[in-house]
């Protein structure tokens, strides 16, 4: 579980530098931001995964996977969910506005829930389902609380395009676990060609039809950008824990810690920002964290701090 929880507060941690670095020039009121930001995000990541597997010479167990057909599975995983997702989930915050797609994007642990029953025959108990519910409660209320302002673009577009990161970012939890149980490809194999097929999927695609390539590329060359560096780099450590979460303890419930990231941005804005949270979103925070964890354990009785000693026979 600690995977779990661990990628949660990383990927807030992500989020909240993410954030910190397109607020700087040129980035800041940028119609492009979103794209090229997600692009350098993704591409810097691939580029210290290669550092990473190299320096442990286990590039050769990536392209020996790339040609099996986990490895093509977790391709596809990465498509949906880097490309189909994540691109979603920009074209939707420049529609509808920040809140509203916190809102609908935060039910892709519900449909990855389903996804994960239905594929890989993964089972929560009703009580954890629950808890997942009063969970993604606490979500919706703090993107309700965080924003009334909306996009004001085409809202027809943007609420499809939520619903496809939606789509994207629950399948792609679902068909990764799949992936990886076949020994070829492990976590760390799996992360390494999920960002780099992410990586060239936004360079060589989703930048040019979004016409933010030259942007991208100049932005690349400014102090911004080392922000950005920073913010790959804690989510590159998300992505490795979340792997580790979703092969060890399974997609639903893998997916139910990791959305504690916002709980843990409200959290770590406070830190390295100075933002304070409304009383509102104090309690929804730990309505998160509490629930999150619930939703990702089997058996409650496992959470006590303090264990009943053993009764000890009496001496005949």
């Amino acid at each position: 579980m600690r995977y779990g929880v661990i990628s949660g507060a990383t990927w807030g941690l992500d989020t909240v530098i993410l954030a910190m670095a397109v607020a700087l020039a040129p980035f800041l009121g940028a119609s492009q931001a979103p794209i090229a930001s997600a692009l350098i995000h993704d591409v810097i990541s691939a580029l210290l995964l290669v550092a990473y597997m190299g320096a442990r010479g286990r590039l050769r167990h990536t392209l020996a996977a790339l040609r099996t057909r986990s490895g093509r599975v977790v391709v596809l995983a990465a498509i949906l969910g880097g490309p189909v997702g994540m691109s979603g989930y920009l074209i939707a915050i420049n529609n509808i506005g920040p809140s509203y797609t916190a809102i609908i994007s935060t039910f892709y642990p519900a449909l990855g829930t389903l996804l994960a029953f239905l594929i890989l025959g993964e089972r929560m108990s009703p009580r954890q389902i629950l808890a997942l519910l009063v969970a993604l409660g606490a979500i919706i209320a703090i993107g309700w609380s965080s924003s009334a302002e909306s996009g004001g673009g085409n809202a027809i577009l943007g609420i499809i395009a939520a619903l496809a990161c939606v789509l994207g970012w629950g399948s792609e939890a679902v068909i990764l676990t799949w992936g990886m149980r076949d020994d070829s490809v492990d976590n760390e194999t799996a992360l390494q060609i999920r960002q780099t097929t992410s990586g060239v999927a936004y360079l060589l695609v989703v930048a040019p039809l979004a016409g933010a390539l030259g942007f991208s590329a100049g932005a690349s060359l400014t102090p911004a950008t080392g922000v950005i560096a920073l913010a790959a780099i804690a989510g590159t450590a998300s992505y490795l824990f979340y792997y580790k979460a979703l092969g060890s303890i399974g997609a639903s419930r893998g997916m139910a810690l990791n959305i504690s990231y916002s709980a843990w941005a409200v959290i770590l804005a406070l830190v390295l920002q100075g933002t304070i949270p409304t009383a509102l979103q104090v309690v929804c925070c730990v309505v998160i964290l509490a629930g999150t964890v619930l939703a990702a354990t089997a058996d409650w009785s496992d959470l006590r701090l303090t264990r009943r000693a053993p009764v000890l026979a009496e001496e005949a």
